[in-house]
């Protein structure tokens, strides 16, 4: 699997890429931003844009999905239904472009990788986290040594907390690759993230 980062502006949002290399496919995970230094990402690989994968609605990971489907007109689109909200369109804005739904528990590919989604709402009704390899993609609901804010169209305190403890109690370890800021691993952020303690009742 190849798999790369891509920090964009204006909102410093992570943007992630999932490749095969072998068939030369490729998702994207939240392109917020920084549309020319994604495609950059991209196409410098010999890679097709096969789908855009979005943890939630809000503006700043969504922001290039348009613009990127006027390059790569076939890719899919997923979105959680649960964020297509029409009660705060600044924060959530109204998809100009149609998208697949989400649900949880389920497997996506990209090319011969697998992609498991976790509905993991609290910052967001409908955010997702999303496993690749040993990879952990989870947005804005988990962040090295802290977790994301749910006090926004949407948040839920409670629903937030059950899906940090979800997360912290998935087994093994894996590199914990959120929206925004640095990387870290699931078994340190067990040990110091007090957001994710505090979930675990630790």
């Amino acid at each position: 699997m190849l798999f790369d980062m891509l920090e964009t502006m204006p909102y410093t949002t992570n943007c992630y890429l999932i490749g095969d290399e072998t068939a030369k496919v490729c998702a994207l995970v939240d392109p917020g931003g920084s549309l020319e230094k994604i495609l950059e990402m991209v196409q410098s690989r010999g890679l097709t844009l096969e789908k855009i994968l979005l943890t939630h609605g809000h503006y700043d990971h969504v922001g290039q999905v348009s613009a990127l489907l006027e390059v790569f007109p076939n890719a899919a689109v997923y979105l959680h239904r649960l964020d297509h909200r029409e009660d705060d369109k600044r924060l959530y804005p109204p998809p100009t472009w149609g998208f697949n739904h989400f649900e949880d528990g389920s497997h996506l590919s990209v090319g011969s990788i697998d992609v498991q989604v976790l509905h993991t709402p609290g910052h967001s009704a409908g955010s997702v986290t999303l496993l690749a390899g040993d990879v952990m993609l989870c947005g804005d609901t988990l962040f090295t040594g802290s977790c994301g804010r749910w006090d926004l169209t949407g948040g839920d305190y409670e629903a937030l907390q059950g899906s940090l403890a979800r997360l912290g109690r998935l087994e093994g370890d894996c590199k914990v690759c959120p929206g925004h800021g640095p990387a870290s691993t699931l078994e340190r952020e067990r040990r110091t993230n007090p957001c994710l303690r505090q979930a675990l009742g630790l």
